[in-house]
Formats: structure tokens, C-alpha cells, sequence
């Protein structure tokens, strides 16, 4: 059915409503059973098809009318990527369902979103779908949606078939989750990974392939971080163990930025269907904190569509700066975190630390490049978010590299990464770094003055520089890679490692 009338009148009266990300509800789909129960078995398909013009809604949703009977809907959508001019978005489509419950946002309707990784999905009480979560398939309004991400010029045409098939359901299995601890050294260094993706999303690789690779890249605990779904939360047993500890998390995908929810109670679902205009995030943020996560905005410079983030950071607990291979956009981002650093510590108040993480979907992404390295005072969710809640983290690109990041002042005062050391304003502190497993690097201390000293990484790997209270309000530490075009075009080399600052303050 074709329904190119509708979808002009319903754009027209969402564009009127200021702010709100645009909903478009088109004629439901109904079976011929939908008024009684359903037959003892077999199946029934429906298709739905129809054209979004440029600037079409955010979401599209179907309602499909289920009757008693069902065991199992299945859904499966196309639609036309037609060429368009250089420089010009083409067509992207991501696809998701809720069931009777309802499309609230925040509510307890949904069932699963396979962004664009899917043409089809199913959804069954004994089994579903990577990315969508089995449960039973009971009667009432279900909502297939789409989201047109973005459209070409000409348009987007598009088929949805959905398919019911009747029998009687199974049992729905108890999801089992991961530990929230594991055996661990006491207080130590913990290395983590904290954005990945299996085919639970937009992934390749299953949740075994990604614990196998957390435990060749050296790392003391992950994070399953799926676009916009839960599902994976319950896929990694008999995968977590004494040397690997396994949170749950989720990388809320919204069209003006991405936030990991990192380490939210397992099975929670944050919802993505809201724009920085609509004055939303702020509940969502609270959710994440309420479900004991943290609220940590990613890749916040990234150049793909939607990625770039428009939400502020007053919300944020901590703040993606590298993300993957380094790359000009981690550079951005680490010069804009280090420009807030200055109003913290003029304020004495809350600062945001920095993190890294992989992203890593498929070969060959490499799990661990880069890696938060976190003290913690034990190997579990609760003292590792609040390592990184106080920034007592530093990053690195490999477990290959290690470091220490010291500042002492007299009569034996020191402070770490993260930490504040109170001195007189002109008493000289010594800022010491020590790093190993870096070859060809040179070491960098930054205060709020920019770049205050740079050396080559020596072969005991430890630089040393003084300073005062008076000079600098802070200092942290980068380890740099050569520049790759020797320096010609100005910019430094890719990051090998770097430290959250430590904050110097007149004692009074």
C-alpha cells in the first residue's frame, strides 16, 4: 500500500511543532485474524510499502495489530539507495520494534533496534534476533519503526513485510548476567575497554571473539556498549571469569551525538529518540546515573553524520577524547577538554576527566587501541566507575605501554593523577613521569599555558621539570609517536599515551 498523501499531510503538522524530534504514524497493518485469536499454526505476511520525501520525520512508526496465537513476528524491510550528487547525503535507513507496551519515550515498549546492520529481525518468547530481546509476542498494537537517518533528494522508497507466525510459544529463558566483580589485585591499575560493539548491533564479532581479544590485548575488564539496544547483556556467560570482569552499557545513538551509558545496572535501556533541541538528556542522564552508569559522551568530534555531539557537558561524568586509532578528530577533542580543565581548577570544582576507548566493531579494529588504565581499590563496577568518576585514569594505546605520573612538592607532599597538591605559590614542585614500552617517543607536560616542555622519552624512560602553584594550575602528561610528515604541517604526533592532570593549588 502506497501512502505518499498521508505522509505530506503528517510532515506538515510535525514541522509545526517546535523542538520535538518528528514522529510519522502511518495506516496500521491488520490480519485476518487480528479481532479473534489466531490460527494453530502457520504464518501470515503483510507488506507495507511506500515513499519518504527529503526532509522526512526523524521516526516512522507502523503499527501492526498482533492477535492471541502468536508465536513469533518477523520483519523484514528494502529500500531504494538511488545515486545522488557529490557531497550530497544518499539514503540511510535504520529499522527497530516495540511491542504493546508502546512507543513512550522512555517507556517499557521496546524490544529491540538494529539501527542499519539488519534487513530482517524476529522476535519469539524462546529466542530473538541479535539486538532484540526475546520475550513473549502478546496481542495487542506493535510498532515496527523506521529511521530515516538521512534522504536523498529523490527521496526514500521503502517495503516493510511483516510476518506472524502462530504456535504455541516456549518458555522465554532467565538472561544471565555478569558478575559485578571479579577476583582482581586489590588496589591496582585495571585496564579497560569501554566502547565495543558485537553483532548485537553493528558488530561482526560475537561476544567470544571480543572476550578473546580483551584477553590477548591485555585488559582487566570491558564494557558491551550496543547501539541503542540491551540485548547483548545477557550473551556473555561463561565468558567473564577471575582475570576478565564484564559490565553492561550501552552507546545511546541520537541524531546529535553519541553517550556511553558505561556500566548501568544490566537489562536497563536508555532511550535515543530525542535531538539536543528537545530538552531531554538531561532525564536520560540522570537514568544513566540512577542505574549506577556513567554518563560519558563519545567521540565527541567524530565527522560522521550524527556523531558530532550538541548535547554540552554539564551532564557528563567523564568524556571520550580518543577513540580508536589516533586520529585529527582525538586531537580536537583533546585540546576542548583541556580547555575546560582552566575554569576547574580556577574554581577549585568539578573537573571532567578524560577517557579512551576502542570502538572497535570488526577486524581489523583492535580491541584495548587505546585502553583506560584506572586505580581502583578492587577488579568491580562500583570502584572502577569511581576511579574514573575522580579521574584517576590515564590512557594508553596498548597494555604494552606502561606509566607514573607524579608531582612532589616539600616535605614529602605529593599527588597523583587526578589529584590536587597544595604548595606555596612560588615553591617549586617536581613533575615526574615515568614510561615504559614506547619506542621513538617523546614526552610532553601541559599545564594551562599550553606545551611547557618536551623531551625525547629516554631510555629509563623517566623526565623530570619543575614548576610552581604560580605558573601552573595544573599539569598533565602526553607521550607522542613522531609526526608522521616530520612535522611539516605543524601537528604532533599520534598520541602513544596520556594522563588525566594533576591540579596545583596555593596552600593557605
Amino acid at each position: 500500500m502506497h501512502r505518499r498523501d498521508v505522509l505530506r499531510r503528517d510532515i506538515l503538522k510535525g514541522a509545526a511543532a517546535a523542538g520535538a524530534v518528528s514522529i510519522l504514524t502511518l495506516e496500521g497493518v491488520s490480519f485476518a485474524h487480528a479481532a479473534g485469536g489466531g490460527p494453530a499454526s502457520g504464518e501470515e505476511t503483510r507488506r507495507v510499502t511506500g515513499r519518504l520525501p527529503a526532509g522526512a520525520p526523524d521516526f516512522v512508526h507502523l503499527p501492526v495489530e498482533v492477535p492471541r496465537g502468536v508465536r513469533e513476528i518477523a520483519v523484514s524491510y528494502s529500500y531504494d539507495r538511488p545515486s545522488v550528487p557529490t557531497g550530497t547525503q544518499g539514503n540511510a535507513c535504520d529499522i527497530g520494534i516495540f511491542d504493546e507496551r508502546g512507543t513512550a519515550l522512555g517507556g517499557a515498549g521496546f524490544r529491540g533496534w538494529s539501527g542499519g546492520a539488519r534487513s530482517e529481525f524476529f522476535v519469539g518468547a524462546e529466542r530473538a534476533t541479535p539486538g532484540y530481546l526475546a520475550g513473549p509476542v502478546r496481542p495487542g498494537t506493535w510498532h515496527v519503526v523506521l529511521g530515516p537517518y538521512t534522504v536523498a533528494p529523490q527521496g526514500l522508497a521503502y517495503e516493510v513485510a511483516v510476518t506472524l507466525r502462530y504456535g504455541t510459544p516456549g518458555a522465554t529463558p532467565k538472561p544471565v548476567y555478569p558478575p559485578q566483580r571479579a577476583r582482581g589485585r586489590g588496589r591496582a591499575w585495571y585496564r579497560g575497554d569501554n566502547h565495543l560493539h558485537s553483532v548485537h548491533s553493528d558488530g561482526l564479532r560475537t561476544p567470544a571473539q571480543i572476550a578473546a581479544a580483551a584477553r590477548a590485548a591485555g585488559l582487566d575488564w570491558i564494557t558491551t556498549t550496543e547501539h541503542n539496544t540491551t540485548a547483548a547483556h545477557g550473551a556473555w556467560e561463561g565468558l567473564w571469569g577471575d582475570d576478565l570482569l564484564i559490565l553492561t552499557g550501552e552507546e545511546v545513538t541520537t541524531r546529535n551525538g553519541h553517550v556511553l551509558a558505561l556500566g548501568t545496572d544490566p537489562g536497563v535501556f536508555i532511550d535515543w529518540r530525542y535531538r539536543a533541541r528537545d530538552n531531554a538528556f538531561g532525564r536520560f542522564a540522570r537514568r544513566i546515573r540512577q542505574t549506577g552508569g556513567l554518563v560519558v559522551p563519545a567521540h565527541p568530534y567524530a565527522t560522521c553524520v550524527g556523531c558530532g555531539w550538541k548535547f554540552g557537558f554539564e551532564e557528563a561524568d567523564a568524556v571520550e577524547v580518543w577513540n580508536g586509532p589516533y586520529t585529527p578528530d582525538d586531537e580536537m577533542a583533546v585540546a576542548a577538554w583541556d580547555n575546560t580543565l582552566v575554569a576547574a581548577a580556577r574554581s577549585g570544582g568539578r573537573w571532567l576527566p578524560a577517557m579512551g576507548n576502542s570502538d572497535a566493531h570488526r577486524e581489523p579494529q583492535v580491541v584495548g587501541l587505546p585502553q583506560t588504565v584506572v586505580l581502583a581499590d578492587a577488579l568491580s563496577r562500583e570502584a572502577l566507575l569511581a576511579g574514573i568518576r575522580a579521574g584517576r585514569s590515564w590512557i594508553a594505546e596498548s597494555s604494552a605501554v606502561d606509566l607514573s605520573f607524579t608531582v612532589l612538592g616539600g616535605r614529602g607532599a605529593h599527588a597523583g593523577i587526578g589529584e590536587r597538591l597544595r604548595a606555596a605559590p612560588g615553591e617549586q614542585v617536581t613533575v615526574r613521569l615515568k614510561v615504559t614500552g614506547t619506542t621513538g617517543c617523546s614526552a610532553s607536560f601541559v599545564t594551562d599555558q599550553g606545551r611547557m616542555f618536551t623531551a625525547p622519552v629516554p631510555a629509563d624512560g623517566t623526565l623530570e621539570w619543575r614548576t610552581t602553584p604560580s605558573q601552573a594550575a595544573y599539569v598533565r602528561a602526553e607521550v607522542r609517536h613522531p609526526a608522521g610528515d616530520g612535522g611539516a604541517s605543524g601537528l604532533p604526533g599520534a598520541m602513544a599515551a596520556m594522563t588525566n592532570p594533576v591540579f596545583l593549588s596555593a596552600a593557605g
